[in-house]
């Protein structure tokens, strides 16, 4: 059981939700770039949150079926075609051997995930799956996907079959102007009075050098109160960083370890997905909320996740 890349379109890799344990040796997770989409596919086709999917950018890749396959596409809506015809994110399909998938348009979001039955075969690094292109480790041999590779299926679980799909609900609300929840970083007290209005009450713009490591937001020029350089701290996906130029810098998937300068806020949970849909010139706003709000919204997503899981173990039947 395999898949076979066609074409590979502009950025497609093989990622999972993150390498981690390893921080304090400089290994950054670099895990995909909207959680929340990766393990809805997986849970729709019966995987673990941990295993591997494909990670597609637009132009998107296709792909064509070795073997008979349950899968499913989520996050960005990239206009999905099975042999052709149209299918829906957010739902399990099954592809007969042979069957090619492509992407025609992108109709909204920035980043597609396809995930399989049995997920896929990849050689672990670090105890993950994901792909490192920094250091050319982990995923697929390292590096993007290319035309003619081939990547092995493992065996499809009990709980996997066609038809699946969550409730609308439990899917994140894209958008490509979101307004995206922020609790205060270690050093937000440090910004000006006009800054933490300007971050709070401003539009920023994804800029166009942003990429994985972090989006470069567009704005108003924002300050900090005495030095604007720190000793080196720890910084993690949705840190907001405040760089001397006074342009905030949103931490995304291949983020770095640690950062000096100030950690003016940071996104939470529930809302990364939201920012990670976004591409360049699409528009940004914060809004300020307490630490146990967001860890009551966190809570409650993952209770979702878990409803999920269960609701699709009930619907399920064994395999193809």
């Amino acid at each position: 059981m395999a898949i076979e890349i066609l074409k590979p379109g502009l950025m497609t890799t093989v990622r999972d939700i993150g390498r981690f344990g390893y921080r304090r040796f400089g290994v950054n997770p670099t895990g995909v770039m909207d959680p929340v989409a990766a393990r809805i596919a997986n849970v729709l086709v019966g995987n673990s949150d941990h295993d591997a999917v494909i990670e597609a950018n637009f132009p998107a890749p296709e792909i064509r079926f070795q073997s008979d396959t349950i899968f499913a596409v989520t996050g960005g809506d990239f206009a999905p075609r099975l042999d052709g015809a149209e299918i829906r994110n957010w739902r399990t399909f099954r592809a007969e051997a042979g069957s090619t998938l492509s992407f025609s348009s992108k109709a909204g979001g920035s980043r597609c995930y396809i995930a399989v039955a049995g997920g896929f075969a990849i050689t672990q690094w670090l105890g993950s799956s994901t792909t490192n292109l920094a250091a050319s480790a982990g995923g697929f041999h390292g590096r993007k996907l290319a035309a003619g590779d081939v990547i092995e299926i493992g065996e499809p679980g009990v709980f996997s079959s066609v038809g699946v799909s969550p409730a609308p609900s439990i899917l994140p609300r894209y958008h490509d102007f979101p307004t995206v929840r922020i609790t205060v970083g270690p050093e937000f007290d440090r910004l000006s009075t006009a800054s933490r209005n300007d971050l709070l009450n401003s539009t920023f713009t994804i800029g166009k050098n942003s990429d994985l490591m972090g989006f470069r937001l567009e704005g108003p020029s924002l300050t900090v109160d005495g030095e604007t350089s720190f000793l080196s701290s720890a910084v993690t996906l949705g840190t907001i960083q405040l760089p001397p130029g006074g342009d905030p810098i949103l931490l995304m998937s291949d983020h770095q370890t640690t950062g000096g300068y100030p950690r003016i806020g940071h996104v939470a949970a529930v809302d990364i997905p939201l920012a990670a849909q976004l591409g360049p010139s699409e528009r940004i706003a914060f809004h300020l909320v307490e630490p146990e709000e967001a860890h009551k919204l966190l809570i409650a997503m993952e209770r979702d996740l878990v409803m999920l899981r269960t609701a699709c173990r009930l619907r399920s039947t064994k395999r193809i």
